[in-house]
């Protein structure tokens, strides 16, 4: 994480972006991660350290999505809502990884977030959600 300078909130979502992408959870990732002996990195799973790398550059990248609709934006109250739910399931889903309610519950809030911020990615609808929430966005 020391080779992408982001805030620590930044961090997690990298976090986050690169567990979903190994189909883990963010605490197992985390647990990889730090489970690194003093004279050099773990042997980790070979789609956790790929995940983790197409996560890493995807947050140095620009993104390239298209500007959000020329509409109206989205209510802050609607906004808040929908975040709340992603928040919640993300929670559930660390909790109970397996439990395929549990994975269909936060693709539904992943999914409804991008359609309601107008962003291709779920971790681009929440940085846009959280600068709406803001007023800086």
């Amino acid at each position: 994480m020391a080779s992408t300078p982001c805030t620590a909130r930044h961090a997690r979502l990298i976090l986050a972006t690169a567990a979903d992408l190994a189909q883990v959870s963010v605490t197992d990732l985390a647990g990889a991660m730090a489970a690194a002996p003093a004279d050099g990195p773990a042997p980790a799973p070979g789609r956790v350290v790929r995940a983790l790398h197409r996560a890493v550059e995807a947050a140095r990248s620009p993104s390239t999505s298209p500007p959000p609709s020329s509409g109206p934006p989205p209510s802050r109250t609607r906004t808040e809502e929908v975040l709340s739910r992603l928040r919640g399931c993300q929670a559930r889903l660390t909790n109970t990884p397996h439990d395929p309610g549990a994975v269909r519950a936060m693709d539904d809030a992943a999914h409804t977030l991008c359609v309601l911020m107008g962003r291709p990615s779920a971790h681009e609808a929440v940085l846009a959600a959280e600068r709406h929430l803001a007023g800086t966005g």
